[in-house]
């Protein structure tokens, strides 16, 4: 009976033992986990942060890109314009029929 309550002694210690370091593990891995979401979240800023500067220089990039294409299409337009109006007066009657024969042609393209 002796042997059997010396084991249950140790066994009671060695539970009391366990159970502490599994508390003190359990405090560990709460304060790990919770600089490992520290850490996180400063590199999710970092990240976050960097993008938004990234996808901010592309923007301007691309309107910079857009506003060239704006302006060519519109100094296209214009010079096209001018060679119309050139034309137009310096044949006033071919350009006339010409204009009756593209409406012709619309009207027929759009009949139904």
């Amino acid at each position: 009976m002796a042997t059997t309550a010396a084991k249950s002694a140790r066994t009671e210690k060695n539970d009391e033992v366990t159970t502490g370091d599994l508390e003190k593990d359990i405090q560990q891995l709460r304060s790990d986990m919770a600089q490992l979401i520290s850490h996180l979240k400063d590199m999710g800023g970092q990240s976050g942060e960097a993008a938004r500067k990234a996808a901010g220089e592309r923007f301007e990039q691309l309107r910079g890109q857009g506003e060239a294409a704006f302006n060519s299409v519109k100094d296209s337009s214009q010079e096209l314009e001018k060679e119309l109006a050139r034309t137009v007066r310096e044949r006033p009657f071919t350009s006339l029929a010409l204009a009756v024969g593209a409406g012709f042609l619309l009207a027929l393209a759009t009949r139904r």
